[in-house]
């Protein structure tokens, strides 16, 4: 019995030893963690009880009039895979306080251990005297630090009333000073603490605790920093296992904040202050601010309790970004850097007037490292998050990711696992965001039928909470090339381009899926045959819907005819044949009152035959009389895969992804300009190896172009410099 004793003794040993053990894991994401977004919802008619939404100084903020349950949640769901707060990182905060009273101490977030305190502590015995002062007492046994040179020290290791409490770390203020808490060496709890920040003014201010290895800064509105320089470091093993963000309090009733807080966020390994800062209006500086809290509504509504103290007189909003929706509908927005003023109409904002750009030149912006070949890139939005790509995947063990744009590049968010993933697209239905991918490696579900040699496509849907895609809905696919959602009568719809079944049945049917809001389930509504299918795109004319497919072989022979569908009482029927030759993909566009079609020719094969890689592909215009796509313009293109167009002000470009000359997968993609009667004509060339995707997007005013390859573990970014 006693050696059974000494052996979990020390089995417990070993336990307690290898937690100071490099075991533990820190946590290494660097991205900007928004705590406020995190248990806010989108909706203002969502808002939870305890939780209102003013404004004021023409900002909205958030005000807290009970600590309510739901405004905290585990530190695991934000700080994923880690066990250790980060050893540097920045807290940024945007707040309006009034004059609080003068003892009293408010909690702006708090980081709390599980409730593990036995009864009658000291900690709930201060609970229920709300008289003593914490920060007095505090002061009366001599652990604030003191103000030398105007650069406060940090305080005494000396054991408060709160030290036996929950708290890991917390931030929260006085009248004329600013405190940081956190359970430093042996467990004791430590302050430090900035005096004369003078926060409680009435007016909004914005706030950088940046702490270092070496140091602790506090930078107020964007001036000089304050400093701290510790005599010991912020504690590298800072335990987080179980514990809870509190938002706006420390989960209690006593220490409530009482003021309008903005932004709330916490930024590992980095100093934020330098992405903030310097600002036009530094007061309110924004690193991530909720969209909840981004718009202005013209007008209030009667009987919406959560919307209060809006200042009406300002209709028009001035900013680099601005979301629209429906409490902005009628609001204008000045946005200096584009020199565009813009109107909401409940959904996007339309152009009121905008200072025209024109291409300059073609500047390599990021050169984006992947885990493998890429397919495909699809660039989205995400509320609350920004600006979205989810990569396709040649590689099986390393699945694709989705990233995001942060600091004006592309950085890791998320991986997703994938079985040689071909696309992603992504796709809304009312406030609720999907990617599709489609796997051609099979994958676990394809080992339960080999025969039909079938592969999955699975459908993911953002999570709020989680944010992230999870998994939402597998469909049977057989080689998939492309996906396209779209809407039909406020009805959704997918269609999925299925390319083989097996390694020779190109002749096989492609679905039109349909979105039944009964089994909230997506369920088979049309089969075409298609042959080779390699892209679908859907388009609208006036009354009239299209969906055109990119048939690219028919098992023998790579000229086969491409079909443009019409929607006709409830399913597509045949408007157009024309004659393609591998064709890998379809963009649809518009300039002025004129519509385009232009398709991408992959190469002439038939039989045992040579392939011809040098082949024209060809631009089509819609003949309103006639009601028919004509040929408009043929340009010379290698192996081509993909189109994108897009606009700069009034000039148009067109640009191809040229994947393969017959000798060499390096060569020039080109982009093409809008001449009129000229049509297309070539401006730049831009080097690429195996380009299989662009996609164009806009950040911040700024225009970029991104090409995925399907033979390099590389992504480039270009930006288009404008004049």
């Amino acid at each position: 019995m006693s050696s059974l004793i000494f052996v979990q003794l020390l089995l417990l040993g070993l336990r307690v030893i290898d937690t100071t053990t490099d075991k533990w894991r820190h946590c290494t994401d660097f991205l900007p963690l928004d705590l406020l977004s995190f248990v806010l919802e989108r909706d203002p008619s969502k808002l939870l009880p305890g939780v209102h939404m003013k404004q004021a100084g023409g900002e909205r903020g958030v005000h807290f009039s009970s600590p309510h349950i739901s405004m905290s949640f585990p530190s695991s769901q934000l700080l994923v895979n880690c066990d250790l707060f980060p050893k540097e990182f920045s807290i940024v905060v945007t707040l309006k306080v009034t004059h609080p009273e003068p003892t009293r101490n408010e909690f702006i977030f708090s980081l709390m251990e599980p409730k593990t305190v036995e009864k009658g502590t000291v900690e709930e015995k201060e609970e229920e005297n709300h008289k003593g002062d914490i920060l007095e007492s505090n002061k009366k046994r001599g652990i604030i630090g003191e103000e030398q040179g105007g650069e406060e020290k940090k305080g005494s290791h000396v054991k408060s009333n709160e030290e036996r409490g929950r708290i890991i770390l917390g931030l929260r203020f006085s009248r004329k000073c600013l405190h940081f808490l956190f359970k430093g060496h042996g467990g004791v709890l430590e302050h430090w603490v900035f005096r004369g920040t003078r926060l409680a003014d009435n007016q909004w201010h914005t706030l950088v605790l940046t702490v270092g290895s070496q140091h602790v800064r506090l930078t107020v509105d964007c001036n000089s920093p304050l400093e701290i320089v510790p005599s010991r470091p912020f504690p590298s093993d800072l335990n987080i296992q179980g514990s809870r963000f509190h938002i706006g309090s420390r989960g209690r009733w006593k220490g409530l904040f009482s003021g309008l807080l903005r932004q709330l966020v916490l930024v590992p390994g980095s100093d934020a202050a330098n992405q903030i800062c310097p600002s036009s209006d530094p007061q309110v500086a924004a690193l991530s601010v909720p969209p909840l809290l981004l718009d202005l509504p013209v007008m209030g509504r009667e009987g919406d309790s959560h919307l209060t103290s809006y200042e009406m007189g300002e209709r028009v909003s001035v900013g680099l970004e601005r979301s629209c929706s429906e409490l902005l509908q009628g609001q204008l927005w000045f946005n200096p850097l584009r020199k565009g003023l813009y109107l909401c109409d409940g959904m996007v904002w339309i152009t009121v007037l905008e200072d025209h750009k024109k291409l300059d030149y073609v500047l390599e912006h990021q050169v984006l490292t992947t885990s493998s070949e890429t397919h495909d890139i699809e660039v989205f939005q995400v509320p609350g998050m920004g600006l979205m790509a989810a990569m396709a995947h040649r590689s099986k063990a390393s699945g694709s990711a989705v990233y995001l744009w942060t600091h004006s590049e592309f950085r890791l968010y998320q991986n997703i696992t994938t079985h040689e993933a071909l696309v992603w697209r992504h796709f809304n239905m009312g406030k609720k965001i999907f990617l599709v991918v489609s796997n051609s490696g099979g994958g676990p579900y394809s080992r339960l039928n080999k025969e039909s040699e079938m592969d999955f496509s699975v459908i993911y849907k953002w999570s709020k909470k989680r944010k992230q895609f999870v998994r939402f809905q597998s469909l049977q696919t057989y080689c998939a090339r492309d996906w396209e959602a779209f809407n039909i009568n406020r009805q959704t719809y997918l269609a999925v381009a299925n390319h083989r079944q097996g390694n020779n049945n190109h002749t096989i049917d492609s679905v039109i899926y349909k979105y039944n809001r009964l089994t909230k389930s997506f369920e088979v509504h049309q089969l075409l045959q298609t042959s080779g299918a390699y892209d679908w795109e859907f388009f609208t004319v006036g009354p009239y819907h299209f969906l055109v497919v990119a048939n690219a072989f028919d098992g023998v022979t790579t000229s086969v005819d491409s079909v443009i569908y019409v929607w006709v009482n409830g399913s597509f029927q045949v408007f157009q044949t024309i004659k393609t030759f591998c064709a890998t993909d379809w963009e649809m566009f518009q300039i002025g009152s004129r519509v385009f079609l232009v398709v991408a020719n992959g190469h002439r094969l038939h039989g045992n035959g040579p392939s011809q890689y040098a082949i024209n592909s060809t631009i089509y215009e819609l003949d309103m009389n006639g009601r028919l796509f004509v040929r408009f313009q043929d340009i010379v293109t290698y192996s081509a895969v993909d189109w994108e167009f897009f606009s700069l002000g009034e000039e148009h470009f067109l640009v191809v992804a040229n994947s393969f000359n017959g000798e060499s997968y390096s060569l020039n993609s080109i982009l093409y300009r809008w001449q009129g009667y000229e049509g297309f004509v070539p401006v730049h060339w831009l080097p690429t190896i195996g380009c299989s995707d662009w996609e164009f997007f806009s950040s911040k005013g700024e225009s970029y172009l991104i090409y995925s390859s399907a033979k390099a573990p590389l992504s480039k970014v270009f930006k288009l410099k404008t004049y």
